[in-house]
């Protein structure tokens, strides 16, 4: 081993010595044998043993690394106002100011411990989806990318930061940068600022689930579609616990997001509609979608353990024996206007909900129109929706590094998550029985439990519970018009939220 440093340092040095002037010959030397002996500073043991976030993070540079202490002076790091404070950060690539933020982990943590926790827990959501087969599509994408974005000083996630440049300052007193020097961001950022700053990612996924859905059993019974609404109330109970949390442990609970639009975002979830959850989280509170969509997306996965449960205990026998007959057959016709007078009246009643429902009807249409479109629709239900879902994924597991999960805001949101789908669970079994009491053709009250979107899990556990209790008692394509109305149910919700919080 000693030899094989011995012959490195050899090495470096030579090449250290052809790069220098015959005259700078010892300061190459140097400098070379330096690096050398520093190489342990930059590796991922030295990363975990670190105590604070990157100063890029925090803002918090060293004196050496700040500009000379007068009202207004300013470098790469950050600036003097015109009061003297410091003000630490960073310049984006279109040399905007990012100013820094305090981390703060839970029970005061170091920051390398909270990568080092993080890993397992990554490793874990990976275990359950390549084991357990829980939402593997999803998991597996989502906990790789966390487990790159808690690999120390691998920068996998690390913004684009401009330097070297001109700097400015606005009548505001805040700096600009001209015409520096782009440094390159991570990969994982460059994914997350294309797909989901720009919510393009969730819209390209609604595309890939319209062409893979059949709205045929919803357009067949429509009067299903309000098990699809009544899910929502689960939305609406997570919204109204964050707001009850903001109140009781401060506007601050959420990390400095506006508690109006952290709880319209964290109410999302009870909708199971990741997409949904995503696409209005990145535009109201970017800076809850790591503990969000995890929220979302781990809910969704566990929709077979969670459910059956919540169904047996608000159903009896009696009503979980209920059969319920065929359903009558839908006309292509119907299912081609379907889409296009869903679209419609949207655009009329409530325009903010219009990309995920016109991306939603997009696919459905290009998949009931036929073999003149067909290789739209096959792109769109299978080479599109999986490669958006692998980079949808990483995205999203990007913002599972510790400085961002491991907070008492993301154990509150993982539980009004958990609760608003309980709830929403709840709300479309008991409008089922609520619809019995009016209705002379009964229904089984267990199609309630998949108004929630996770499609089309829900309606698999829904047949999956009936079967249980009669092996020949089917509900699956019964199931199917509360679960697809649910769809278009959180996709509703999510553009009323963002209307009201924009």
């Amino acid at each position: 081993m000693k030899r094989f440093l011995l012959a490195l340092a050899v090495a470096a040095c030579a090449v250290g010595a052809q790069a220098a002037d015959v005259d700078a010959a010892a300061p190459a030397w140097k400098s070379t044998l330096k690096r050398v002996f520093d190489l342990g500073g930059d590796m991922g043991i030295a990363g975990f043993m670190k105590r604070s976030a990157p100063a890029y993070i925090t803002g918090d540079f060293a004196e050496a690394d700040r500009p000379e202490a007068k009202p207004l002076s300013a470098n790469r790091n950050g600036y003097y106002d015109a009061d003297l404070k410091w003000h630490g950060g960073y310049f984006d690539e279109n040399g905007a100011f990012v100013k820094g933020h305090e981390v703060k982990t839970l029970f005061g943590m170091p920051y390398g411990v909270g990568q080092l926790i993080m890993i397992p827990l990554c490793l874990i959501m990976m275990y359950l989806a390549i084991v357990k087969g829980f939402e593997p599509l999803l998991l597996l994408p989502i906990g790789f990318g966390g487990l790159l974005a808690n690999c120390p000083l691998a920068g996998v996630t690390a913004p684009a930061m401009m330097h070297d440049g001109v700097i400015s300052f606005l009548a505001s007193g805040i700096p600009v940068m001209s015409g520096g020097i782009v440094e390159p961001g991570g990969f994982l950022y460059y994914f997350f600022k294309f797909g989901i700053d720009t919510g393009v990612f969730p819209i390209m996924i609604f595309m890939g689930v319209g062409a893979m859905t059949d709205f045929g059993p919803l357009i067949a019974n429509p009067k299903m579609a309000l098990l699809g609404g009544a899910a929502q109330f689960g939305i609406f109970f997570a919204l109204f616990g964050a707001l009850g949390l903001a109140a009781l442990f401060g506007a601050d609970f959420f990390g400095g997001v506006d508690p109006v639009k952290a709880a319209a975002s964290i109410g999302i979830i009870g909708g199971a509609d990741g997409p949904t959850a995503i696409w209005l989280t990145s535009r109201l509170a970017p800076d809850l979608l790591g503990a969000i969509a995890v929220a979302a997306y781990s809910y969704m996965a566990l929709v077979p353990i969670i459910q059956p449960p919540i169904m047996n205990a608000l159903t009896t026998k009696k009503e979980r024996l209920i059969k319920m007959p065929p359903l009558r057959e839908v006309k292509k016709i119907e299912k081609i206007c379907f889409p296009l007078v869903v679209l419609l009246l949207c655009a009329v009643l409530l325009p903010s909900a219009v990309p995920l429902i016109g991306a939603l009807m997009l696919g459905n249409l290009a998949k009931e129109v036929g073999p003149s479109v067909a290789r739209i629709a096959d792109t769109m239900s299978n080479a599109l929706i999986n490669i958006v879902t692998i980079m949808l994924g990483l995205s999203v597991g990007s913002k599972l590094a510790c400085e961002k999960f491991l907070s008492g805001t993301t154990l509150g949101i993982l539980a009004l998550g958990l609760c608003a789908f309980c709830v929403g669970t709840a709300a479309g079994v008991v409008m089922a029985k609520i619809m019995n009491l009016f209705s002379k053709e009964k229904v089984n009250p267990l199609i309630g439990s998949a108004g929630v979107s996770a499609v089309p899990m829900a309606a698999r556990v829904s047949n999956k519970v009936s079967l249980q209790n009669d092996p020949t008692n089917f509900i699956l394509m019964q199931a199917m018009g509360p679960n697809v109305s649910g769809v278009i149910g959180s996709a509703v919700v999510a553009g009323v939220l963002y209307t009201l919080c924009r």
